[in-house]
């Protein structure tokens, strides 16, 4: 089958001409037709991601046409007002992918708001609730390498789609013949005909608005004179996180050069992910070099942020998603006491796999912390139901320990702009107080213990790595370990079973341990992985660190 499929793409009229030397030189290669043809890209609720190229397994303008037929067929059955928003980031294609979309959908009579230029994540997000839309698509890859691609969808309140949605445009794609059998017509005829428009520079403003309102200590930015250094990693995040950082007075702001403009190769940073050192790298040179107070580098779809905080001794330490996210959550609460702008009965969430300091920091500010599953779209689902609540100002923080963030109800997906405008927010309070951001953690474990959280992953490539990775599930559920290493099981959940959880069914097992520590385990939903989440806790980082390598070692086996 899969070469028929391969024999099909071969012969046919492709406009991509890209394609045509792939597909000659995997000729009379079985295993990289295989790899090619052999399944289609799966969309999800985290939609589409692939490997740029030809065939059903890659990431293409079929592939998205194919997709977008399949959400224009879900749109059609939604009343509203028949309207999707797009946004791409700058990867390899995305302008093409989302000029593909946007004539797909336009020649199902669906009207388009499309942005102009790059804009990330949140801004999507934001234009499909300001146009009150009944979708909206971002085409990008996140942080993957420079080959990838994807395809995200969101549903009308600007929340990744659940997952009912979700099927059904899924149900909807596999009726559709992949090369032929979108609709579309081309993007300057849309436009022409009026169901293509730009998202226009009033929504743009109320985007950036929406985020400056989310200021904890509006103005004091502008004396503190903070020093930063920031990093777009060539990605969307220019544009809006300069615009904010110089709305709010914070002008003494460095670009990392090489690492600017956008570039889809990533050429500094073979891996644009704010999490790790090497992405980082330039940044901090750059940093050391000046003598900046802070680095910051947001991912090229700008949903999230990265940062170098400086150390007393002049060096830069980088901070993880869960200490920023304490970080955050913090100074929002203890600001926002101050100035009398807590509401009543605040409510903050995090995600499941999330820091436990984080329950302690909100328990002692009197805020409410929801844990829920892994993916932003469940803080935006808590969201949702403050909103239905007519409660929606009781929202005052989410994150993710993959450094996601979000401050305000304006968006429902992560967002870099929002956050690196709080993050230099705290880095010019502490300033100006003589303290520090690392100052202040040190404070945090002081007060609270000292936390550990560190993920391990374990990849499973090739096309039967998801199969292995189902198979583990399946023996873990089936034999439960009584302990790892040498600390017992006190409590082993199930979020397979959500009588027991409260919350929606999820492939994720946790392991509360003796001793207060925690192992979860989690496959990906994105990528052929399984994550092993630990946290555990320690008079020192030492003794917290010998906890994790102990339990991670214990672990190693099960997924060999």
């Amino acid at each position: 089958m899969y070469n028929e499929a391969y024999k099909r793409w071969l012969e046919f009229d492709l406009e991509d001409c890209d394609l045509y030397p792939e597909l000659a030189r995997v000729q009379g290669n079985d295993e990289e037709i295989k790899d090619r043809f052999a399944i289609s890209l799966a969309f999800g609720t985290a939609g589409l991601r692939g490997v740029l190229g030809a065939g059903t397994n890659r990431m293409n303008i079929y592939v998205v046409r194919q997709a977008t037929q399949g959400l224009a067929n879900w749109v059609k059955t939604q009343g509203g007002n028949q309207t999707v928003a797009i946004s791409y980031d700058t990867r390899l294609k995305s302008d093409v992918f989302s000029k593909a979309a946007a004539g797909v959908l336009a020649a199902n009579g669906i009207n388009v708001r499309i942005y102009d230029a790059a804009m990330p994540v949140p801004a999507l997000s934001f234009a499909t609730r300001f146009y009150n839309c009944n979708a909206g698509i971002m085409v990008t890859a996140s942080h993957n390498p420079a080959k990838y691609n994807g395809y995200k969808a969101y549903g009308p309140d600007g929340c990744q789609m659940p997952d009912q949605a979700a099927d059904v445009v899924y149900n909807e794609i596999q009726k559709i013949d992949v090369l032929t059998g979108a609709k579309f017509i081309s993007f300057a005829q849309g436009v022409e005909d009026g169901l293509i428009k730009f998202v226009g520079d009033d929504c743009k403003r109320a985007f950036y608005d929406a985020i400056e309102a989310c200021q904890v200590r509006p103005g004091l930015a502008k004396t503190a004179g903070l020093k930063l250094v920031y990093s777009p990693l060539n990605g969307s995040g220019l544009t809006p996180v300069t615009q904010v950082l110089k709305d709010i007075g914070i002008s003494d702001i460095t670009i990392v050069p090489e690492q600017e403009y956008p570039n889809g190769y990533f050429t500094t940073c073979s891996y644009p992910n704010p999490e790790i050192y090497a992405a980082l790298e330039s940044g901090l040179k750059l940093a050391t070099e000046i003598g900046a107070d802070l680095m910051l580098a947001t991912d090229p779809d700008a949903d999230r942020v990265g940062i170098a905080m400086k150390c007393p001794d002049g060096s830069y330490e980088l901070v993880s998603g869960n200490e920023m996210g304490v970080l955050l959550l913090d100074y929002i609460c203890a600001g926002r006491i101050e100035k009398g702008t807590m509401p009543k009965d605040p409510v903050a969430v995090k995600s499941l796999v999330s820091t436990p300091l984080a329950d302690a920091v909100a328990k002692h500010y009197g805020v409410e912390l929801r844990s829920v599953l892994t993916g932003f779209k469940w803080i935006g689902d808590q969201i949702l139901g403050l909103e239905n609540a007519g409660q929606v100002e009781r929202f005052i923080f989410g994150f993710e320990e993959s450094y996601g963030y979000l401050a305000g109800p304006y968006v429902r997906d992560k967002d870099a702009v929002v956050a690196s405008m709080l993050i230099c927010e705290m880095a010019a309070y502490y300033r100006a107080n003589g303290s520090s951001i690392k100052q202040r953690l040190e404070e945090i474990y002081n007060e609270y213990g000292r936390y550990l959280n560190k993920i391990d992953s374990f990849e499973f490539p090739g096309l039967t790595g998801m199969d292995k990775m189902a198979g583990i599930m399946v023996e873990l559920r089936k034999n439960p370990p009584a302990a790892i290493g040498k600390y017992k099981v006190v409590e082993a959940v199930d979020y397979k079973k959500p009588e027991e959880t409260g919350l929606p069914a999820a492939n994720v097992l946790r392991y509360e341990l003796e001793g207060g520590f925690t192992a979860i385990v989690r496959p990906s939903g994105t990528e052929p992985k399984i994550k092993t989440y630990f946290t555990t806790k320690g008079k020192d980082l030492a003794e917290a660190q010998a906890v994790k390598d102990e339990l991670a070692e214990a672990l190693k086996p099960l997924f060999s």
